[in-house]
């Protein structure tokens, strides 16, 4: 692995195999859908709990990386904290109305024939607040996550061929297998679609390793009782929003505990992930049984494939413009880009003026920016910034609103 800097505590990834990673983890960095005010993304990050910092052996960045990577813990189990500030502005429940609008699923809000209990809508809930999860795992067939919601609890289970979803709140159950008849995943079977555990995070963080990042070793921690190193992940670049990313990992086992990113701007984290307790012993055979309880609905994975996908925008809607999707620019600065379709950017005017109040409404949180490309309206959050064009072209990423307009300016 050649470094990326002289300084033998940096490293680099290994050419064009991650400036492919990195492409492919856009999505977890860079939105690929925006409605009226900024995209949704999980950002990453905490101050790591800090109980002391442990004396342990001198690593470098690279051997940190090789840890991580050479880590094969089979069998775990805790408790994971995650916090997500996006810092986005208060809109009374009007993005909850209109993220219901573009979803065609009751699993997504909506009046279709899906399950409450659908993962593929359920786990997307992790973008955003503060919440509790509990997670096991016995090898590649048996896993278990649950997230524990006032008074109520979401369980998603896998164990050998099956996949249960149960959510206590509405008594539903969702049910698939892990093949289709000719042998094949089925396209609803979850195949951690939502990261949700500091390892998740830290496979995406890492596939973004190029030569446009510093990595360093900061230290060490205590996470969840064990001893941890502290790996930072920082831009090189100008542009970025991301101010660095830090990666608590285990000492023993190279299983990072702790995931944080902290925003170009300062201030508190975006997203805090990471262990409260951990045990890497074998989670009892138990834990991953699963009968529906009496009188619950159960809805199979087939039946609910035939009704309109959970979280997907109506036909006609965004979803069509999202075929066209661009990654353009380069490491951080990466930038998603793709054409609605619409044209005249924000709705103005309606038979009713709904939908001119309701753009009038989201116009009120943005910036009017112009430039070669036209003119346009920018949203911003504390990482993510989205640029809709009044031609009807959006522009996304973890970058500043200058770096939006030049990429919408060098499009033009």
């Amino acid at each position: 692995m050649a470094p990326i800097d002289s300084d033998d505590n940096r490293t680099a990834g290994e050419g064009e195999e991650l400036r492919a990673g990195r492409r492919k983890a856009a999505r977890y960095v860079v939105p690929v859908a925006v409605m009226g005010v900024a995209a949704a993304t999980i950002g990453l990050v905490p101050a790591l709990a800090d109980s002391g910092d442990p004396d342990l052996p001198k690593v470098t960045a690279e051997q940190l990386i090789e840890k991580i990577a050479k880590s094969d813990v089979q069998q775990m189990s805790g408790t994971v904290r995650i916090n997500t500030d996006l810092g986005l502005p208060d809109l009374g429940g009007l993005e909850s109305g209109l993220m219901s609008g573009m979803s065609a699923g009751p699993g997504a809000g909506g009046d279709g024939e899906g399950s409450a209990a659908d993962p593929s809508a359920k786990l997307t809930e992790l973008v955003s607040g503060s919440h509790t999860l509990r997670v096991a795992v016995d090898g590649p067939d048996r896993q278990k996550l649950s997230l524990l919601e006032n008074a109520a609890e979401y369980s998603l289970i896998h164990n050998g061929d099956d996949v249960w979803g149960y959510d206590s709140k509405s008594n539903e159950v969702y049910h698939s297998t892990t093949s289709g008849s000719d042998g094949r995943p089925e396209k609803d079977v979850p195949e951690k679609d939502v990261p949700a555990t500091p390892k998740d995070f830290a496979d995406q963080a890492l596939k973004a390793v190029d030569d446009t990042t510093s990595v360093t070793v900061g230290g060490t921690a205590q996470v969840a009782g064990r001893d941890a190193y502290r790996l930072v992940v920082e831009p090189k670049q100008d542009g970025s929003t991301v101010g660095a990313i830090t990666v608590a990992v285990d000492a023993e086992t190279g299983t990072p505990l702790k995931f944080t990113l902290t925003p170009a701007s300062g201030g508190a984290a975006v997203v805090d992930v990471g262990f409260t307790k951990v045990s890497f012993a074998k989670p009892d055979a138990s834990t991953f049984d699963f009968t529906p309880p009496e009188g619950a609905k159960v809805t199979e994975g087939d039946e609910s494939a035939k009704a309109p996908e959970h979280g997907r925008p109506a036909e006609g809607g965004l979803a069509e413009g999202l075929d066209g999707l661009e990654v353009v620019g380069e490491g951080w600065n990466a930038i998603a880009t793709f054409d609605t379709g619409a044209r005249g950017g924000l709705p103005t005017a309606s038979p009713d003026g709904d939908l001119g109040a309701l753009g009038g409404f989201l116009g009120s949180f943005g910036d009017q920016v112009k430039g070669d490309f036209g003119s346009g309206t920018v949203f911003k959050t504390r990482l993510v910034n989205a640029l809709i064009t009044d031609d009807g072209k959006v522009y996304a990423g973890a970058v500043t609103k200058d770096e939006l307009v030049k990429a919408a300016d060098a499009a033009r």
